[in-house]
């Protein structure tokens, strides 16, 4: 149905997220996955949908002068924001430990941004959705860590993996953001082009 409507575009996914390039291929579009290095740094004045919308289109603006006219370059940043701060991927063991620590037993939003850029404009989209996890006795939080490594995840913990199962007891907003992308709103945006 999309791909059909997007066969004059060509769809780069700017993403190292395996869980993105998974969404792409159950949302059956064609892309081609054209990486960067950026240095996620942003301004520290910035709050909540701000940072992620900066940085998503920080990543776009990377690719300025690269696409062709028929080209459409998708990138996206997710954080974790809670207690006023924005949680992103965890440096190591202990500062996993300690994020999801102070996630147990608390409310939190995670955060997505996607930018969507052609040769003409740049777009942005976000999507919050809040996350409810119940108490996490120190023995789960370092079984999950020791068994699934979140190191690439921001707020140090995947919904879809074990710690998702046994320890979200309530979610508001888009499943799917939480993965990484909000699946409906990215498809309803590339549907209205």
């Amino acid at each position: 149905m999309l791909k059909e409507k997007l066969k004059n575009y060509k769809l780069i996914l700017a993403s190292g997220s395996p869980r993105r390039h998974q969404f792409f291929k159950d949302l059956d579009l064609e892309f081609e996955i054209r990486l960067k290095e950026i240095e996620e740094i942003f301004p520290p004045e910035l709050k909540a949908e701000e940072i992620t919308n900066y940085l998503a289109q920080l990543k776009a603006d990377a690719f300025d002068g690269e696409l062709n006219e028929n080209d459409i370059l998708i990138t996206s940043d997710t954080i974790v924001w809670h207690n006023n701060c924005a949680l992103g991927k965890p440096r190591d063991h202990q500062n996993a430990f300690e994020i999801l620590k102070s996630l147990s037993n608390a409310t939190h939003e995670v955060i997505t941004s996607v930018c969507f850029k052609t040769n003409l404009s740049s777009n942005l989209i976000h999507e919050t959705t809040k996350v409810t996890f119940t108490a996490l006795s120190d023995e789960a939080i370092l079984y999950y860590l020791e068994k699934y490594k979140p190191y690439d995840k921001a707020g140090a913990y995947g919904i879809q993996e074990w710690i998702g199962f046994i320890g979200v007891s309530k979610i508001e907003g888009s499943y799917a953001n939480v993965m990484g992308m909000p699946t409906d709103k990215v498809y309803n945006y590339l549907n209205n082009l």
